[in-house]
């Protein structure tokens, strides 16, 4: 996670926004919504600009009205990325919030969840995505998509264990298409676990999560992209 492409077009950031509201679990905090009732639960995990971001919490919203319960939380503890940010602490944001201690949170949020719910998802937008595929090497999580990531290790997606969804953007230079493509024939090798990868045309990084609500074509690509999320997890979380 590095790059123009990471501080592009930045969200809208709103702590109060959403239909839902601000928990604490397990020491972290997070954005909940959808149905507390449901036995199914989906942890989203932000890109570096945080959970408070307004079209990240939009969709939150969105998967909770289909029956979900949705955990976003502040893997940052606050600590989010700004596209403002002076150089030296730019250098430093990603070596200060690993994905791995992202994961290592992630996985007790998620025993947390499951004293409630029977199932549980996670789905990553870049930093997110670098996290989650470090998530989808343990089996505590039945399926798990990742968009527009930022690199991931080639060694993380070969030791992948549950049903793995990745969608990327032809025009992502933070993750180019061949980077994504290889990554699919990696899985692909892997008969015991399913796995679906997709190309989306003509988007750059961030297509998914921080596009502009005014272009139409924008908006098709991440309501197409959000969709074949919501499949996924149709699908494999029963």
């Amino acid at each position: 996670m590095s790059g123009p492409e990471c501080s592009a077009n930045p969200p809208e950031v709103n702590s109060v926004f959403g239909k839902g509201s601000v928990e604490e679990i397990v020491g972290l905090k997070a954005y909940i919504t959808g149905n507390r009732s449901s036995d199914r639960a989906i942890l989203l995990a932000s890109d570096a600009f945080g959970y408070e971001g307004v079209m990240l919490r939009k969709l939150a919203d969105k998967m909770g009205d289909i029956g979900y319960l949705i955990v976003v939380p502040d893997f940052f503890f606050g600590d989010c990325y700004y596209s403002t940010m002076p150089s030296q602490l730019r250098e430093n944001w990603l070596p200060n919030h690993p994905p791995e201690k992202g994961c290592e949170n992630a996985l007790k949020i998620i025993a947390e969840l499951k004293t409630k719910v029977s199932d549980v998802g996670a789905a990553g937008f870049c930093w997110g995505g670098m996290m989650v595929i470090k998530l989808a090497k343990y089996e505590d999580i039945k399926a798990a998509v990742i968009l527009h990531p930022g690199r991931l290790s080639y060694n993380d997606v070969n030791e992948v264990r549950v049903p793995l969804a990745i969608l990327g953007g032809e025009l992502d230079q933070l993750c180019p298409q061949e980077e994504v493509e290889q990554y699919g024939k990696i899985l692909a090798a892997k008969s015991q676990v399913e796995s679906f990868v997709k190309i989306f045309r003509g988007v750059g990084h961030g297509w998914a999560s921080r596009y502009k609500e005014d272009d139409e074509s924008a908006v098709r690509s991440a309501e197409e992209a959000h969709k074949d999320m919501l499949n996924w997890f149709s699908k494999h979380l029963i």
